[in-house]
């Protein structure tokens, strides 16, 4: 079967969550996923990148500005 995409996580993670809501009608999703999503993912990148704000701001696709707003928020 193999490692799951970081697609299928998120599937699964947000079926989990909606059958933890028993009914209630969901709130906010995508602000919520996008929050807990993209800190991580920027860590991550800074990591990989030792560092480098520009070499990680590369590797995610944004400017160096707006990975360093991203950062500091």
């Amino acid at each position: 079967m193999g490692i799951p995409t970081i697609e299928q996580a998120v599937r699964f993670r947000l079926g989990l969550y909606l059958k933890e809501l028993y009914g209630q009608a969901p709130q906010g999703v995508y602000d919520m996923v996008v929050k807990a999503v993209e800190r991580p993912v920027i860590e991550m990148m800074v990591e990989h990148a030792g560092g480098n704000q520009a070499l990680a701001a590369e590797y995610l696709g944004i400017n160096r500005i707006t990975l360093r707003k991203k950062l500091a928020a």
